[in-house]
């Protein structure tokens, strides 16, 4: 059997992943067992829409367990304080200069459990994330897109749990 992806997490995404799963443990499945009680008490359960609703919450609650049990077996944590500063790994944040556009952009390096774009947090794998790791400070990296090859020179580089 072929050996499971190891799902890279900094500190704080296996925190909050765990957070979540406790929460969806203790506290939304008595939140539905009391939803599926209170819908059987209504009677026919042919036609009960609250009823089949709260079986669907149900089993998107259980999916989402067995999907975060699944991602923490298989975790590796980054140990953000032994991040070296050297060359850009993940568990860094780094800021980069677009040279096309001549903007700044500020990204976390995480693993794919863990990116967001939205909130700065890209992936080892995403094609920027790609092409940063290993690159060192004033270094020039290319990532290569459909519309063309971006340029972005590297500012700075630091541990990404430096606020």
């Amino acid at each position: 059997m072929a050996e499971a992806k190891k799902n890279i997490l900094t500190y704080e995404g296996l925190k909050k992943l765990e957070d979540e799963l406790q929460d969806l443990k203790v506290n939304r499945r008595k939140e539905v067992a009391a939803k599926i009680k209170e819908a059987r008490e209504q009677g026919d359960l042919s036609e009960n829409a609250e009823y089949d609703a709260a079986k669907d919450e149900q089993r998107d609650i259980e999916a989402r367990i067995e999907e975060i049990e699944k991602i923490l077996k298989n975790a590796e944590v980054v140990v953000e304080e032994d991040v070296d500063l050297d060359a850009i790994n993940i568990g860094c944040k780094v800021k980069i200069k677009d040279l096309e556009y001549d903007d700044i952009l500020e990204y976390k390096i995480v693993g794919s459990t863990e990116a967001n774009s939205l909130k700065g947090k890209i992936s080892n794998e995403s094609p920027v994330g790609k092409a940063l790791i290993g690159a060192k400070l004033g270094e020039v990296i290319e990532v290569e897109t459909i519309s063309g090859v971006l340029k972005y020179e590297v500012l700075e580089i630091q541990r990404s749990n430096i606020q």
